[in-house]
């Protein structure tokens, strides 16, 4: 299966990394979006990020020119109608989420790859709402998308073979190392990582240490970049109760229920970087 086309869903922070990374490859790329200020400032921000790479002697303006010149912009989702791969990265909402893919499946030639960049979300579930589950695939890109090397690749029953060697190509194609998974709760990733972050929460409401603390001794001793309270501030305290609710709900085992603090500052608005205040507070 040859991917020349690429469609992204979604012109957010994740879906215009995409684009720029699918564009940069040597893709077309068309990044489609509800509204045209959605989209247009996607472009921007891709606009502004290989700009950034130019100066940074990362990139040649030669490269950047070139990347950009691959990148379209739309507002209808027809626009993926020739796409030979589709990567969805809108809103992590179950229906929103099916009621897409059952437009793309119509949309799309029946060749076309379906992938998610869902975090959480099962793929069997997004490929129930298709009539191609054979050719539904999870691509998870990690945040932000040009600078992490990992996409976690996630088959769901039934995934053809193909598609999923397809989809790694692509995916190392775009300068990234893809790594494969069956479809399960939290897939590997989140599995792992969001307990961990949901203890750190557990252990400020239990008030044995501040949150500069926690942080610190996961930083300093056991060399995370990135105390795990500072990391749900930049993940969104909002999406973390997400995917702990999928866990809590997909494994049926009360190891994974949110904490009570996280679901406090979710209902009080205090989401993280996107809102201002977290566990920490931006401005």
């Amino acid at each position: 299966m040859e991917i020349a086309k690429i469609a992204v869903l979604g012109a957010g922070q994740m879906g215009n990394g995409i684009t720029q990374v699918a564009a940069c490859a040597g893709y077309q790329v068309v990044m489609i979006d509800v509204k045209q200020d959605f989209v247009d400032r996607g472009l921007k921000s891709i606009e502004n990020s290989l700009a950034k790479l130019v100066s940074k002697e990362r990139m040649t303006q030669e490269a950047a020119d070139s990347a950009r010149s691959n990148i379209s912009i739309s507002t209808d989702k027809n626009s993926a109608a020739d796409a030979d791969l589709v990567v969805e990265a809108i809103p992590e909402i179950p229906d929103l989420k099916f009621s897409t893919f059952e437009e793309l499946d119509n949309i799309c030639k029946p060749e076309t790859i379906l992938a998610s960049n869902t975090s959480s979300i099962s793929i069997d579930e997004i490929a129930a709402a298709t009539g191609r589950p054979n050719k539904v695939i999870g691509m998870h890109f990690m945040n932000p998308v040009p600078i992490m090397k990992l996409v976690e690749v996630i088959t769901g029953s039934k995934t053809d073979e193909d598609v999923s060697s397809t989809v790694v190509e692509a995916a190392e194609r775009m300068g990234k190392v893809a790594l494969c998974c069956k479809d399960s709760p939290g897939f590997i990733s989140n599995r792992l990582l969001c307990p961990m972050l949901n203890e750190a929460v557990l252990a400020l409401q239990e008030g044995i240490a501040e949150p500069e603390a926690i942080d610190g001794i996961m930083k300093l001793g056991m060399n995370h970049p990135i105390g795990p309270l500072a990391l749900c501030d930049l993940i969104g305290l909002d999406t973390v109760l997400h995917i702990m609710t999928v866990l809590h709900n997909g494994f049926g085992d009360d190891k994974y229920a949110p904490a009570d603090l996280l679901k406090e500052m979710v209902e009080q608005g205090k989401l993280g970087r996107k809102s201002g205040e977290g566990f920490y507070s931006y401005s």
